[in-house]
């Protein structure tokens, strides 16, 4: 009895699908169709996960592959900036997680050579102005 228990448990957990991790360009995709309020979400999500691609990327001496990678966290961390400020939506969140990307930039740059260097000062001043600008948009004097 305990072992058709058991052998019915182990099917079950083979033949049931695993979830798996969205992918950066599943999640690119899904920006286009996802609805106002969603896609700064989607555009947060896109630019961690390529921030932490270009943070291995760094790590493993590949600069041109982990500066593309970089564009991408300065795009989307934008696009999620703009999409937020319009749907109003999200705007926290957003500001909150460019703010720890901006972080772990800066950390990033106090690993790398002195040349390696000026793409991440770069994309941590634009980062920054996001940053600035998810907070002007949620505490605005006297106008709403």
């Amino acid at each position: 009895m305990l072992l058709g228990i058991l052998g019915l448990l182990a099917a079950a957990a083979t033949a049931a699908p695993i979830p798996s991790e969205p992918t950066v360009d599943g999640l690119k995709a899904r920006i286009s169709s996802a609805s106002a309020g969603e896609k700064p979400r989607l555009c947060v999500q896109v630019a961690q996960m390529r921030l932490n691609e270009a943070d291995k990327l760094y790590a493993a001496g590949d600069l041109d592959n982990a500066q593309a990678a970089l564009t991408d966290v300065v795009a989307y961390s934008e696009l999620a900036r703009d999409y937020s400020i319009q749907s109003h939506k999200y705007q926290k969140q957003s500001e909150i997680a460019v703010r720890h990307m901006t972080r772990k930039l800066t950390d990033l740059l106090h690993t790398l050579a002195q040349p390696e260097q000026g793409a991440i000062k770069d994309a941590v001043a634009r980062l920054s102005r996001v940053s600035d600008d998810l907070l002007a948009s949620m505490f605005t004097k006297g106008r709403k």
